[in-house]
């Protein structure tokens, strides 16, 4: 900047220090980073809402312990995902406030005796408040990125656990799903297979991105007040876990509106006792007690005479034929 400009490269740490340069730069570039994740969940939530209303009515078998249970469906499985993505909004809701406070003025961490007006640079960088105490600007540094890895690491648990469902559906044991040769590949020596690697890395890299806030931690967790260099360390693991999750949400995006769902999974006779509690329940609603209803049931069942109705009546807020998939709509348009 001096060969640039001159004497006004000279001036560039007066009443800035290093320190709080390289804390406005992160606090900066961190907002834009939870602002663009916001608006890349977002479009994910519109896309599972859109495959819930689609395929709410389409029946599929619910897993306790992994062995089957009871009634779900492809519309509460969507939209399932869908509000649990409302949950990590609002962790970036909160990232996003931890790091829109400007540190800007407390140069190496104490401040300085030149007369500034750090709430004039705090309007002019766009930022929400200040930072007023000059240490506690400087201990933001670490606590900020660790603040955002949180709410990364909730965005990359739903993404992980809706991508391992997706390879457990498609596999030939479920088969409930199917996706596109160009979301799959194949085997180097087996020709019929059709790898649902996409979503096998996407469950991966996110896994790796919910160690990130605990990296953070160990770094930062004994170290006293005041600078120390362990805190370059941070961008190491931050930054390529920010690309990462933005290329994971970005595939996903264009990848769930390919996803076929199947038709009639239910007609298989290894589910008809899903709907055992269904029928127990309309037992007690015809007044039999709940323990005689359940006793009963599992007579039938052990008797091999039990027949499954292979239909819902489910009524409340939430459950298979009552989504409120406007309702969650609502609660993300709050949430965003």
């Amino acid at each position: 900047m001096t060969v640039k400009l001159g004497d006004a490269g000279k001036k560039i740490h007066t009443a800035r220090s290093r320190n709080d340069q390289v804390l406005v730069d992160v606090n900066l570039y961190l907002k834009d980073v939870v602002k663009d994740m916001k608006s890349q969940v977002k479009t994910l939530f519109d896309l599972l809402m859109e495959s819930a209303e689609k395929h709410q009515n389409v029946l599929l078998p619910g897993y306790t312990h992994l062995q089957i249970a009871m009634p779900s469906s492809f519309g509460m499985w969507f939209s399932a995902y869908a509000e649990t993505l409302i949950d990590d909004i609002t962790m970036l809701n909160a990232a996003l406030k931890v790091v829109d406070q400007n540190p800007l003025g407390s140069a190496a961490g104490y401040g300085s005796s030149f007369p500034i007006n750090r709430t004039f640079t705090t309007q002019e960088l766009g930022f929400e408040t200040l930072k007023y105490n000059s240490v506690a600007a400087q201990m933001s540094r670490g606590k900020s990125e660790k603040t955002v890895a949180f709410a990364m690491s909730s965005v990359a648990a739903t993404l992980a656990k809706f991508s391992m469902d997706v390879c457990l559906y498609m596999s030939q044991n479920f088969d409930f799903i199917s996706l596109p040769a160009h979301l799959t590949t194949g085997s180097s020596i087996m020709p019929h297979k059709k790898n649902p690697d996409v979503f096998e890395l996407i469950r991966g890299k996110c896994n790796k991105i919910q160690a990130l806030p605990y990296e953070i931690t160990l770094i930062t967790n004994n170290l006293p007040s005041g600078y120390h260099r362990d805190l370059q360390l941070l961008k190491e693991g931050l930054f390529p876990a920010i690309q990462n999750l933005q290329a994971c949400l970005d595939i996903a995006i264009f990848s769930i509106k390919d996803i076929k769902v199947k038709d009639e999974i239910l007609n298989d006779k290894k589910y008809n006792y899903l709907f055992t509690v269904d029928t127990l329940n309309e037992m007690v609603v015809a007044g039999m007690p709940f323990r005689d209803a359940y006793k009963a049931v599992a007579e039938q069942l052990e008797a091999g005479t039990y027949e499954s109705p292979k239909e819902t009546k489910h009524t409340h807020e939430g459950s298979i034929n009552n989504l409120c998939l406007k309702e969650i709509k609502e609660k993300m348009n709050l949430a965003f």
